[in-house]
C-alpha cells in the first residue's frame, strides 16, 4: 500500500462533493425538461429562456462551490481533477441549454420544428439516465454505469442521425439565409449538449474502471 493510499485510508472522506455532483445532474435534468418547454403553445418563449438563465447560474455556483472546495480539502472522495471534470461537464449541458434557449428567443423561432423538438427529448432522456446514476459515485456502484453509456450511446447516435437530416434538409431548401442561419443555430448548441451527455457517461465508465 502505496503512501497516498494509506493517507486516504485514515482521513475522513468529504462526502459535500458527491453531494454537489448529484446536484449538478438534477441541474442539468431540470435544464432539458425546461428547454422542452419550447415545444409547448401556451408557453411564453422568453419566459422558458428566463427559466433557464436562472438554471445556468445556479449551475455555475455550484462549479464555483465546487472548485473552492477543492482548493481546500485535502483529501477528496475521487481524485480532485476527476471531480472537477464531472461538475464542469454537468455544466456545459445546462449551458448549452441556455444558448440554446438564447437562440430561439434571438432569432424569434416562436415554434421549433419537428427535428428541435425530437432533440430536446433526446436531451431530457440523456440527463434523465445520468442524474439517476451519479448518485452512484457516492456507493461505488458502478454496474449501472455500463448499462446507462448504451442506453446514452444510442441517444447520442439518433440525435446526431436528426441533426444530419435536419441540416441536409435545410441546406437543400436554402431558400431563406436567415432560416438556415437561426434553426442551424439551434440545432449546432441542442447537438453539442447530447454529445456532452456521452462524454460524461464515457468518463464516468473511466472512473468506474479506475475505481471498481
Amino acid at each position: 500500500m502505496g503512501f497516498q493510499s494509506i493517507v486516504n485510508f485514515f482521513m475522513p472522506k468529504e462526502d459535500r462533493f458527491y453531494a454537489l455532483l448529484e446536484n449538478l445532474g438534477k441541474l442539468s435534468y431540470e435544464a432539458t425538461q425546461t428547454l422542452s418547454q419550447f415545444s409547448d403553445p401556451n408557453q411564453n418563449n422568453q419566459d422558458v429562456a428566463r427559466l433557464i438563465q436562472d438554471i445556468e447560474h445556479r449551475g455555475d455556483t455550484l462549479v464555483t462551490t465546487v472548485e473552492e472546495e477543492l482548493a481546500k480539502t485535502f483529501v477528496t472522495p475521487l481524485d480532485r481533477e476527476d471531480i472537477h471534470r464531472i461538475a464542469v461537464e454537468l455544466d456545459d449541458i445546462i449551458d448549452f441549454c441556455n444558448q440554446a434557449a438564447r437562440a430561439c428567443v434571438l432569432f424569434r423561432i416562436e415554434h421549433p420544428t419537428t427535428a428541435m423538438t425530437d432533440m430536446f427529448n433526446i436531451l431530457v432522456s440523456c440527463t434523465k439516465h445520468i442524474s439517476e446514476v451519479i448518485p452512484d459515485l457516492r456507493t461505488s456502484k458502478f454496474e449501472r454505469f455500463f448499462t446507462v453509456k448504451v442506453e446514452v450511446k444510442e441517444l447520442e447516435k439518433a440525435a446526431d442521425k436528426i441533426y444530419r437530416a435536419e441540416i441536409t434538409r435545410l441546406f437543400d431548401n436554402a431558400n431563406s439565409g436567415k432560416s438556415f442561419i437561426s434553426q442551424k443555430e439551434v440545432l449546432d448548441k441542442l447537438e453539442n449538449a447530447v454529445d456532452r451527455c456521452e462524454d460524461i457517461m464515457q468518463f464516468l465508465i473511466t472512473l468506474a474502471v479506475k475505481h471498481g
